[in-house]
């Protein structure tokens, strides 16, 4: 797999995220999480909802369903899913981004 991240990011810990074919990176605080993320393998997200989330699509591809719509976004787009709001999608192989999670312990170290 390309490696898309910096080594600043790359030595910040991993988040332990269970899907298949994904790298993660956690920069955690007291209020929120920001995962740099990198999959090498499709994967269905099944639908769910948590906190407020955005996330600003570095490479590939992503198709979301929020709140019963479908968007797609690729490289250099950004989304953003309000606290409660039902999602699901499809994260095609390649895909990286920056997500930001309006919650503490949403994902925790590997």
């Amino acid at each position: 797999m390309n490696q898309v991240f910096p080594e600043p990011i790359r030595n910040l810990p991993e988040a332990d995220i269970p899907l298949d074919g994904i790298t993660a990176y956690l920069s955690q605080s007291d209020t929120h999480q920001i995962l740099f993320m990198q999959f090498e393998k499709d994967v269905d997200l099944p639908k769910h909802s948590h906190a407020a989330q955005m996330g600003i699509v570095l490479e590939g591809k992503i198709e979301l369903i929020v709140d019963g719509e479908k968007q797609c976004f690729t490289k250099g787009e950004r989304y953003y899913i309000s606290e409660g709001i039902k999602h699901s999608g499809k994260i095609y192989a390649g895909y990286a981004d920056m997500m930001f999670f309006n919650e503490p312990n949403r994902y925790s170290k590997k």
